[in-house]
């Protein structure tokens, strides 16, 4: 039996908060490892300090995804939670205020001045700080932040993501690292777009030339960096 929430459910939108984050944090581990291995790679003829360079980077690039992440979601948790304090008190204060400001909600939306009114009262009737926290303010369940969610999924994908190129460090030849770096970091951001546009059902093309086209410039821009300041270590 098709239920309102499996119907809700089959939809992409219901994924946009973890995918965002993994997505992310995955094309920021392989295009941030990368485009420093290139760097790396290209300032020197010996593997050990391409590979120490990549395994810092990946540690550290996967605490600071995590943590950043974690900070910047709170912060908007934090906003959402004082926004229906704020709502909370209106409420109780002015519900008479507050009912019509959800009946000129529901009117600018296409429905009739009788009906709208209609709809506002039979809510606030039930839930009137659910229909204000939905309609005024705009969160519901698919759009609320979760901070730990938010940062599990990017520090996770972000070193899924880096140790992909830093296989490549391990084992590809030492000359000519930076251009064994390059095919396989695109080859790697490629699958990711595809996956990304497939598990979120976006056009495919968009999401793989975005990431070809940026992997290119961040690590040619690198490789040009340790090209000019290059020494053998």
């Amino acid at each position: 039996m098709l239920t309102v929430d499996n119907y809700l459910d089959n939809h992409y939108i219901h994924r946009s908060n973890w995918l965002r984050a993994a997505v992310l944090g995955a094309n920021d581990g392989i295009l941030s490892i990368s485009s420093m291995a290139v760097g790396v790679a290209a300032a020197t003829d010996t593997r050990e300090p391409i590979v120490l360079a990549t395994l810092a980077g990946l540690v550290a690039g996967a605490l600071s995804m995590a943590a950043g992440e974690y900070v910047s979601v709170s912060s908007q948790t934090d906003t959402e939670r004082a926004d229906i304090q704020r709502e909370e008190r209106e409420i109780a204060e002015m519900p008479e205020e507050e009912l019509r400001i959800l009946a000129a909600i529901y009117e600018q939306r296409g429905l009739k001045k009788e009906t709208a009114l209609q709809v506002a009262t039979e809510l606030m009737e039930v839930d009137p700080l659910g229909a204000h926290i939905r309609d005024e303010l705009g969160i519901n369940e698919i759009s609320k932040a979760n901070p730990l969610q938010a940062a599990l999924a990017s520090g996770a994908s972000f070193s899924v993501g880096g140790i992909l190129p830093m296989l490549v460090t391990l084992f590809a030849p030492v000359s000519g690292m930076e251009y064994y770096l390059y095919a396989c970091s695109i080859l790697f951001l490629t699958l990711l777009g595809i996956m990304s546009a497939r598990t979120g059902g976006s056009h495919m093309g968009k999401a793989i030339a975005r990431i070809t086209i940026w992997g290119t410039l961040a690590m040619g821009l690198t490789a040009l960096v340790g090209h000019l300041f290059g020494v053998n270590v």
